[in-house]
């Protein structure tokens, strides 16, 4: 994918947002798993190509938390016991699971919390994004719909970095980092039994500045903290719109 000219508009969610900052919006996504104790594999969807927003990026099924998640029938859906927010979230999950994958969780008050991403302060379009783990149900295998989502590949952790540094599926920053990190798992149990142990903490990337090249930093990566008075945001990051300059936007279907 080539990067575009400097006359060209930035995509939607990519925008440079010179005011304050927006609130973000709640979503929730799934890292479908399959490989038990033996290996790692895990599931990504492709959007459409027309899709406005990410079109034709390779992704973890998830989506924005609709109203409907928290109704009765939602929460019936996401199994009780948790707070409001956790029961939305979890009929948010195991919904877009359904329509991007068509999984149908049996108990989404199964669903496992990984981690918790929330989009920079100095992006329009922002996320505040759950990602919950699952195992692939016994029985069902994943299909897709063909208008929201046009494909879809089992792949390891590896296996999807690799494909994307060889051009051969697109993915955004975020699902890069958490593809890197689950490289550190054998199985899908190991990855279970950890993330079931540990308390997960919101991580919110940040744009910084420098000339005309902006990058993204995460919380402790130096220059995270640094203020940077009197400079001015590119109307969109140069580059290719995979690089590792990219805004990150949401990193769910």
């Amino acid at each position: 994918m080539s990067p575009r000219s400097s006359n060209e508009r930035p995509a939607p969610g990519e925008e440079h947002n010179p005011g304050p900052a927006t609130s973000p919006r709640q979503a929730a996504t799934v890292i479908l798993l399959r490989g038990g104790a033996e290996e790692l594999e895990l599931l990504l969807v492709r959007r459409t190509p027309q899709a406005r927003f990410m079109g034709g990026v390779w992704v973890f099924p998830g989506g924005a938390v609709d109203p409907a998640d928290a109704s009765p029938t939602g929460f019936a859906a996401a199994g009780d016991g948790d707070p409001l927010e956790k029961l939305t979230l979890r009929a948010a999950a195991a919904r877009e699971l359904r329509e991007e994958a068509a999984i149908v969780l049996v108990d989404p008050g199964e669903l496992v919390e990984f981690s918790r991403w929330i989009t920079p302060a100095e992006v329009r379009t922002r996320f505040d994004t759950h990602f919950f783990l699952a195992p692939l149900p016994a029985g069902q295998e994943p299909k897709v719909d063909g208008e929201e989502c046009v494909d879809l590949g089992w792949f390891t952790p590896a296996q999807a970095l690799e494909a994307h540094r060889n051009e051969q599926i697109v993915l955004v920053f975020p699902t890069i980092k958490h593809l890197e990190q689950l490289q550190a798992f054998a199985s899908v149990e190991a990855l279970l039994t950890y993330a079931r142990g540990r308390t997960v903490q919101p991580i919110q990337p940040r744009v910084v500045v420098e000339g005309e090249v902006a990058r993204v930093l995460l919380p402790g990566e130096p220059g995270y903290d640094d203020p940077q008075p009197g400079t001015e945001m590119p109307n969109r990051i140069p580059g290719p719109p995979t690089g590792p300059n990219r805004i990150p936007g949401p990193p769910t279907g």
